[in-house]
């Protein structure tokens, strides 16, 4: 199990095949509140299972919620839980998500799954990366204004000596990985005095250190900021910001940086001092998102009426579409025609219709961004950029 990604935004959106069970439930890290998530699991399949009996009786209803039921007594899968999760399952279909911020406990059965509050978690404008960065090692941290949790640092080297593969020096003697002379080693230029095993200093430390940035900024540029779209925070010491900064090719790094050795701070700490470094560029990209709606709107290029919107969705003329975080609006969306009618949560082929519009718009290679309730520059729950 992972974090979501737009990646696996993009997926669950491709082909669904109905009946699609959504379940968002929250959790909790530590004992004994961690006991209370199979309780409430075992209450949400059941919620699934007499939703797929009165809506789809046609289904093999069995072998879809066994999927689900497969977990409900997984001791370990309790135990090492995240604020939240996040489980999908169709005919063809099953996954499983780690959330970072207690989700609103909702069960949702319909034909396509119900993804508003993971588009809200994947491209919601508060989330963002850490890279923490010292000397020798660094590792990676993904999260939001509430809570960072570490992450997976596939492909990024995590020391010094996993990144330099020519040569880094190390106490006395200079380290040789390829060509000439594999294998062996050379007394260093400048022969420090540090102990073994650790770079060394002086010039050769300011190469060596250099370089591993240099690769680290480079792998989480390609592994990391461009997959995910998010800001990265740089956590290190004055030095290495400088450093790291003067080499940096990614553009998603945000000028604020954490400037302390980021190793003592504990997850609250390093959240709050993250956030602190993220709030002004989040602020600011929320205004812009709300400056180009209004001026759009002013041109008639841009809208809030849900049947307007809708409809150019359905076209493929939605741009950037803006939906409350925070707001559910009912009913049942006609994807072929754009039309929509409003209707009480929990009757067949009910669903989120903000969530509904959200999934078209993506599906037309438009921008969908979950928006805080209090920053939302309409009262209908979704503010539409048009494209032509």
């Amino acid at each position: 199990m992972h974090s979501p990604t737009r990646a696996d935004l993009v997926n669950l959106m491709a082909e669904p095949r109905p009946p699609c069970i959504s379940v968002y439930l929250a959790t909790d890290r530590s004992y004994p509140a961690e006991q209370q998530g199979p309780i409430r699991f075992k209450n949400a399949v059941a919620q699934v299972d007499g939703l797929l009996r009165q809506s789809y009786p046609g289904h093999e209803v069995n072998a879809l919620l066994d999927k689900f039921r497969a977990w409900m007594d997984d001791q370990y899968f309790w135990t090492h839980r995240f604020d939240g999760l996040a489980m999908f399952g169709s005919p063809n279909r099953f996954e499983v998500f780690d959330l970072q911020r207690q989700p609103r406990e909702v069960t949702v059965v319909a034909d396509t799954f119900h993804l508003k509050p993971l588009v809200r978690y994947t491209q919601s404008a508060d989330r963002f990366q850490v890279l923490c960065l010292q000397r020798e090692k660094c590792w990676l941290l993904e999260g939001n204004r509430y809570a960072v949790d570490r992450l997976d640092p596939k492909g990024v080297p995590t020391t010094i000596v996993e990144a330099l593969g020519d040569e880094i020096v190390l106490g006395r003697e200079a380290v040789a990985r390829r060509g000439k002379g594999t294998g062996g080693t050379h007394p260093a230029p400048d022969k420090p005095t540090v102990p073994h095993g650790h770079a060394a200093e002086g010039s050769d430390a300011d190469r060596d250190a250099r370089r591993f940035f240099q690769a680290v900024d480079k792998a989480v540029w390609e592994r990391h900021s461009r997959p995910s779209g998010l800001p990265l925070v740089l956590a290190a010491l004055p030095e290495h910001q400088a450093l790291f900064r003067a080499h940096t090719k990614n553009p998603q790094l945000v000028p604020a940086g954490i400037e302390k050795n980021p190793a003592p701070l504990d997850r609250g700490g390093m959240t709050a001092a993250a956030w602190t470094a993220m709030e002004p560029p989040y602020l600011a990209r929320l205004a812009r998102f709300t400056d180009d709606f209004e001026v759009a709107r002013s041109r008639g290029m841009g809208s809030d009426d849900l049947g307007d919107v809708a409809a150019k969705a359905c076209a493929g003329r939605v741009g950037v579409l803006l939906v409350d975080a925070d707001r559910q609006v009912y009913g049942r969306l006609d994807r072929g025609t754009g039309r929509w009618q409003p209707a009480e949560a929990g009757g067949v082929g009910v669903d989120d219709v903000l969530d509904d519009l959200g999934d078209m718009v993506h599906s037309m290679k438009g921008t969908v961004v979950a928006v805080p309730a209090e920053r939302m520059p309409t009262a209908t729950g979704a503010a539409a950029v048009y494209r032509f």
